[in-house]
């Protein structure tokens, strides 16, 4: 089985001339970034290995200046990939935390056993995520990610059991 590859930025930009580029985080830890010594480069579904030189922080962004890239039009070639790591490289998560593409896919269930549908999207509100369900009948359900709705998540069985709040159903 081949591992599984993580996206935990997008490079939108160049940033300077030197060959840096300005990455967009896809991850809750930004941070990680000035940790990793090297990461993935994927587009168009070829990936390779790029060694990280530097990582700094500008507004909501990462810059990072890659070895291999020495100039802005290097850089510039490079706008649009997404950076990646391997599973076994992310960060563990707090027991009841789990990362979106687990969560996207597994099947939705109340108590009594209903099927409800199957998440197929995370939506990050601030106040907390809402999970979006694709009901059997094709209209999608907003379950918020509230403890007193989610009652379990269990990523083996690829279920998660729910209690509706009044009013959310038709």
């Amino acid at each position: 089985m081949t591992e599984a590859f993580i996206s935990i930025g997008e490079i939108v930009n160049t940033q300077g001339r030197q060959g840096a580029v300005r990455v967009l985080p896809l991850t809750d830890f930004p941070e990680r970034f000035r940790d990793l010594q090297a990461v993935y480069l994927a587009r168009g579904g070829e990936r390779r290995l790029l060694q990280i030189e530097k990582v700094t922080y500008h507004k909501q962004f990462a810059v990072i200046k890659f070895r291999e890239i020495s100039d802005m039009t290097a850089a510039e070639r490079l706008k649009g990939a997404l950076l990646q790591v391997p599973g076994s490289d992310l960060v563990p998560l707090p027991d009841g935390h789990y990362y979106i593409f687990d969560i996207v896919g597994i099947d939705v269930y109340t108590l009594e056993g209903e099927h409800l549908g199957v998440v197929r999207d995370v939506l990050r509100t601030g106040a907390n995520d809402v999970y979006t369900v694709q009901t059997p009948g094709g209209r999608p359900l907003l379950i918020p990610a509230l403890k007193a709705v989610v009652r379990e998540i269990n990523l083996e069985s690829g279920r998660m059991t729910v209690v509706l709040p009044e009013g959310l159903r038709e």
